[in-house]
């Protein structure tokens, strides 16, 4: 390990997480919330400035980190987001001598044995390996039909190829930014709200698995071919082929695809296609993978993604009816989909295209999302409202929301938003962070964006393959409507009978809440009226020379203003 690397990556994040304690934890408790929110833009843009430099000088993972925040447009303010855009074409390339080694090494002959021609300047750098653009040639003899004599001509059949070469030593960096991080994350661990909700070593213990998946580029290749067969009979994508002859644990080498980058919006305006048109199709290709094949690309940062326009010919033939292609690379980050999370993800979908909020509480349940105890009346509830307030916006129209709405709302269900009766589970964390990556990307093609209008007609088409492959479900479901609607007559007999001998009880969690907060703010004004009553006392006592007595009734008021301080910061404002 690499140890002024680990202390330096260390050191940063402890000055960022005690930067965030003491603006947005300690300041607020003291009666400072509104100078913590006024500085706050300034201080997370400073916080970007120095993360960027950091992960460009380092490079490994800490430049993974970097670009999935710079995508979340759709919920980190832009004074961050902006900071860190930078991150997709900042990487440092090695340097081509490395490189030629690594390939070398891998194949045991001359690079220019192997490879035709190889550019030495890379077409993009990662954080992991890079990229370079490549020919292989093959001679091809042919013999004319004519009796003059034996004339052979040779023609020289050229490939265009992208090879991705593996960083030198890069797993040691790896194995020291990971040593780092779970440092990091032994620390957060540490802080109850978090730890009830995840479990940061399981997690970092997961995310490890995965990047030494990453850097095994006969893996990636086979991802490659998976995603080519599931997507075979989808015109508008593409996944580059893989030649296996050139192919290593760290050389990598694939059909050249290069195209235009998916953030590259004016080109992409430029060529004729519809920005709308590629947000709706990258989503839709996703909502296949997640749902359909259970097998997804788990790192679709714009580096990752181009949008390929095809020749009027070609986009007339049999492999596609658009006029561009989605293509996809970088297949070494994959998520699969396990049977009670693809269940659940199935659940919330149908949920929320059909504004069913139990069904959506149900699809929590069986994605492992909640806590035990949580309250699934209330959480219910939440959801009608956020189907009230928010169903069938777009992401400007969300974005551009009045303070005094969100206020309206947050204020609602204080409670249970302080609670937040949410855990992350380990196998959700990389399909939450490729939804939240994909999100972001949506909304810059699309500041119109609007996700219900393509989650709804999905979630219909699964409603309806369920019914045809689930037939005998629907009559369990039918006859149990029937169960119930027997019992209707018998339920009211009961309830007017409770009613008649006064047994009858209603019970309304919104107003328990209510209840609860007087009950509470009646307590703080009962202690603060004490407090100020033994401050004053004592004070008094203290300069009328009655020292013991003032002192005690001081004490008295100190711990009652140490209570309420306590119980304001738990409350919150």
């Amino acid at each position: 390990m690499l140890r002024s690397r680990y202390r330096r990556i260390v050191l940063f994040f402890a000055r960022v997480l005690l930067g965030i304690a003491f603006w947005d934890i300690v300041l607020p408790r003291l009666g400072f919330r509104k100078l913590a929110n006024q500085t706050r833009p300034e201080r997370l843009r400073r916080s970007a400035i120095a993360f960027r430099a950091l992960a460009i000088h380092m490079g490994g993972v800490l430049i993974k980190v970097g670009q999935f925040l710079s995508t979340r447009v759709d919920i980190l303010p832009p004074e961050f987001t902006q900071e860190l855009v930078g991150l997709q074409d900042e990487v440092p390339a090695e340097p081509f001598p490395a490189i030629r080694k690594v390939i070398e090494a891998e194949f045991g002959v001359p690079l220019l044995e192997k490879f035709g021609a190889f550019e030495e300047i890379p077409l993009a750098a990662a954080s992991l390996g890079q990229v370079h653009r490549a020919w292989l040639y093959k001679l091809r003899q042919s013999t004319p039909t004519s009796s003059t004599g034996p004339q052979t001509d040779i023609e020289v059949e050229t490939r265009n190829v992208v090879v991705k070469v593996q960083r030198p030593n890069i797993e040691v960096l790896i194995h020291t930014d990971l040593a780092a991080l779970n440092t990091v994350g032994t620390w957060l661990q540490r802080y109850p709200p978090i730890r009830k909700r995840a479990n940061v070593p399981a997690l970092l213990s997961e995310f490890t698995r995965i990047l030494y998946e990453e850097i095994d580029y006969l893996a990636e290749g086979r991802n490659a071919e998976t995603f080519s067969a599931n997507f075979k009979d989808l015109p508008g994508v593409r996944v580059p082929s893989v030649y296996w002859t050139h192919t290593s644990r760290r050389a990598l080498t694939l059909e050249d695809v290069w195209a235009i980058k998916i953030t590259d919006y004016q080109a992409i305006s430029d060529a004729g296609i519809s920005r709308p048109e590629v947000a709706s199709r990258l989503l839709n290709v996703y909502l296949k993978q997640i749902f359909e094949d259970n097998f997804f690309h788990a790192d679709p940062h714009p580096g990752n993604l181009f949008i390929n326009p095809l020749p009027s010919k070609a986009s007339t033939s049999t492999r596609s009816t658009s006029s561009w292609e989605l293509t996809f690379v970088d297949f070494g980050m994959v998520g699969r989909v396990p049977p009670n999370l693809r269940l659940g993800l199935r659940e919330l979908l149908i949920g929320i295209g059909t504004r069913d909020s139990a069904r959506v509480v149900k699809s929590y349940q069986m994605m492992d999302l909640l806590l035990p105890g949580a309250d699934l009346s209330i959480l219910a509830q939440v959801e009608e409202k956020v189907f009230e307030h928010f169903w069938g916006k777009n992401m400007s129209e969300l974005t551009s929301m009045s303070q005094e709405e969100i206020n309206a709302f947050t204020d609602e269900f204080r409670d249970l938003i302080y609670d937040m009766p949410f855990q992350v589970p380990q196998n959700i964390i990389f399909l939450a962070r490729c939804v939240g990556i994909l999100s972001g990307m949506c909304t810059g093609l699309d500041p119109q964006f609007n996700v219900w209008e393509h989650l709804a007609p999905y979630a219909r088409k699964i409603m309806l393959e369920e019914a045809k492959a689930n037939g005998e479900t629907w009559l369990a479901e039918l006859e149990k409507f029937a169960r119930t609607l027997v019992t209707v007559p018998q339920k009211m007999d009961t309830v007017l009978s409770k009613m008649e001998r006064g047994e009858f009880v209603v019970r309304a969690p919104e107003i328990s809440q209510q209840v609860q907060r007087l009950e509470s703010g009646f307590r703080r004004i009962t202690v603060a009226i004490i407090f100020a009553a033994l401050l004053m006392g004592g004070i008094q006592l203290y300069l009328s020379r009655e020292v013991v007595m003032g002192i005690i009734l001081l004490s008295g008021a100190g711990f009652g203003f140490l209570w309420l301080l306590f119980n304001n910061r738990r409350r919150g404002p």
